[in-house]
């Protein structure tokens, strides 16, 4: 997985995904219809990238979308949304490759594998609309490689 991080300031944040694909469901002998949900949420990947303000701050190729999807709708559904950190705990990555925490002025997006990055605070309104906008392209993108998205929870 390659990563790169530029960092400036701004208020917008918004999570980027393009390049859809299936990654190892082929060499897997499974077809998405057969799947189980641990092989959807680790097999379908997107290339995700961060912006601020119009320019990108963070990227990863070939992340799993699809489980970062899951676990932000299941997070936003939670009693602890708006209340306690988000921490991607990822099947297939070290913990925290995603994280989303509160701080004086609102919320922050950051990665543990680039520590001192941080990006700018957002309102909780911000950021829960930017979670679901990021909810509907990851639907659109895994229905346009032929795969029902239901297996995603809404947010």
């Amino acid at each position: 997985m390659a990563r790169s991080l530029r960092s400036h300031g701004g208020q917008a944040v918004r999570f980027v995904c393009r390049n859809f694909g299936l990654s190892d469901m082929p060499r897997r002998g499974l077809t998405p219809q057969e799947a189980p949900l641990e092989v959807l949420l680790l097999d379908i990947e997107a290339d995700l990238s961060i912006w601020e303000q119009g320019q990108e701050v963070w990227s990863e190729v070939m992340f799993p979308v699809a489980e970062l999807a899951y676990h932000l709708a299941l997070w936003l559904r939670s009693p602890a949304a708006g209340h306690e950190d988000f921490e991607l705990d990822s099947m297939q990555a070290e913990e925290g490759l995603i994280r989303i925490v509160s701080v004086d002025g609102g919320w922050r997006v950051g990665s543990v594998f680039t520590p001192d990055f941080w990006t700018s605070p957002v309102t909780w309104d911000v950021l829960v609309a930017e979670i679901r906008q990021f909810d509907r392209s990851v639907r659109e993108g895994v229905a346009a490689i032929g795969v029902d998205p239901a297996f995603i929870p809404e947010p």
